[in-house]
């Protein structure tokens, strides 16, 4: 569907240098981008020279380092929170970060795709700022505020499906799958739920249960959700078609479990953690028509691949499906926590009153910062600018496939780009521990990547959707050179920033 058109007379400027990083000028990013030409020295090397000292170390003003930091961190913050790299943030400024020594790196994850809309976007700070200085805490439950309701009134109507449509927000994406369970159970007074093998839902136990994965989301954690089954996801790299899923599923409703107990089917459109596999459009169609014919409720997970990340507003519109619940999160808010779910009337209403809600739930802050997301993605046209990066980024990745053996598969469905890593062209071959070294190569070299997927060998890039052409060009030049390095030198690189 279409964003609603908003006046605004705001065009740039704002706090955080108005998303102007060090070496660029920020246009309105439905324009071609333009920057000053960056020195061709690795991004690490360059230091940000408006560094601060930090005032929060012990001694007030003495200089912080990563490796500090890092060794604080290691006695203060238990293991079982990971981190990709050790470099630690200080600033950022829409696909720029820096960090406590002044190091700058391009930023391809978005602190997995949070910042569609680049790091401090100017029009998102700013309706923070002026949200702050009025109301900070109300809880929508006690006494609510417009915001909330102005925020649910424009995703009813961007949400796929001509029917009456109510949102529920709250904080987090787990909180969301969690609470989309609760409403398709309540509904249709089944228990039973479906998922895909490599998907992922979070990190709580009922999310965990319906997470596909068992290291390191399930293990050691006890006795799962009962009632939850999982098919496997089509990924066509792997042999796994959308008629071996299907046929999976009517397996298990042979098998394993009734239809008729089957609350819901939750499905990400397009595999988060486990690997940027894009569902095929038909087998969404086909899903749709069996929940149709057994009253189960489809839920779509677009906490990962909504909010613009496809080129759409949400993934699932690709195959022109609409499904009856969508959890979102991440990019909802630009970086403020704030989840919801969206979905047919009829469902979302089915709890009673004080079935549903939260403390924190839908706060004045992530409603205020949801608002002007919206009104950015109209202004600055990111539903085109996500298939631009995409078609760029896999024509780019593409041709590093042609030249190293250990780049399996490329796929992108808009911006949400993966590049599989394997051992010597072979699908059956992941290779986890090259995936891992080049995360690290990268890091070295001033970019953020991550990695994903059911064998932890696939790249994922989710570069902000605001990314100057600039340091989207620079970013990936130094992926390939990050490439050379773990994987052999290969062909001279044919492209520069």
């Amino acid at each position: 569907m279409r964003l609603l058109p908003v006046r605004s007379a705001h065009v740039g400027g704002g706090t955080a240098g108005a998303h102007r990083g060090a070496v660029g000028r920020r246009h309105r990013h439905g324009d071609v981008r333009q920057s000053v030409p960056l020195r061709h020295l690795p991004a690490h090397s360059r230091r940000d020279p408006s560094r601060r000292r930090n005032a929060h170390q012990p001694g007030g003003n003495a200089l912080t380092s990563n490796a500090e930091l890092h060794a604080r961190r290691q006695q203060a913050v238990p293991r079982g929170v990971t981190n990709s790299l050790a470099v630690y943030a200080e600033r950022a400024c829409n696909a720029e970060i820096w960090d406590v020594e002044g190091r700058r790196y391009i930023d391809f994850a978005s602190g997995i795709s949070v910042l569609n809309t680049g790091h401090v976007h100017p029009k998102v700070q700013q309706a923070v700022a002026r949200q702050l200085e009025k109301l900070m805490h109300a809880c929508f439950q006690v006494t609510p505020y417009e915001s909330y309701i102005a925020l649910a009134e424009q995703l009813n109507a961007l949400a796929p499906g001509a029917g009456p449509k109510k949102t529920l927000f709250l904080s987090s994406g787990a909180e969301a799958v969690e609470n989309a369970i609760k409403i398709a159970r309540f509904h249709t007074k089944r228990s039973a739920v479906i998922g895909f093998a490599g998907g992922f839902h979070g990190r709580t136990l009922a999310c965990v249960s319906l997470t596909g994965k068992v290291q390191p989301y399930k293990a050691g954690f006890g006795p799962m959700l009962p009632e939850v089954y999982h098919l496997p996801y089509p990924m066509p790299y792997h042999g796994v078609t959308l008629e071996h899923s299907l046929q999976a599923l009517e397996q298990l409703f042979k098998a394993d479990v009734d239809p008729a107990r089957v609350a819901a089917i939750i499905i990400e459109p397009v595999l988060g953690e486990g690997g940027f596999y894009a569902a095929p459009s038909e087998f969404l169609r086909r899903l749709r028509a069996v929940c149709d014919r057994h009253g189960i409720v489809l839920i779509a997970d677009e906490i990962q691949s909504g909010f613009g990340r496809t080129g759409r507003m949400f993934a699932i519109e690709h195959a022109g499906v609409e499904p009856d619940l969508i959890t979102l999160a991440k990019s909802v808010a630009g970086g403020v926590p704030l989840s919801a779910v969206v979905g047919k009337a009829d469902i979302m209403d089915a709890p009673g009153p004080g079935g549903l809600g939260g403390t924190f739930a839908g706060s004045p802050l992530g409603c205020a910062a949801g608002l002007a997301v919206l009104e950015v993605m109209r202004e600055e046209q990111l539903l085109k600018r996500a298939q631009e990066i995409g078609r760029f980024m896999s024509s780019r990745l593409k041709g590093l496939q042609v030249r190293f053996p250990c780049v399996g598969d490329v796929r992108a469905l808009g911006a949400m780009v993966a590049l599989e890593l394997v051992k010597n062209s072979r699908a059956d071959a992941p290779d986890a521990d090259l995936t891992k070294a080049l995360v690290q190569a990268a890091g070295r070299r001033g970019l953020v990547i991550l990695s994903c997927g059911v064998y932890s060998n696939v790249i994922r890039f989710l570069a902000p959707l605001t990314i100057p052409d600039a340091h989207l060009k620079e970013g990936c030049h130094l992926f390939e050179l990050a490439l050379e390095e773990v994987a052999g030198a290969g062909a001279r690189a044919s492209a520069a920033v």
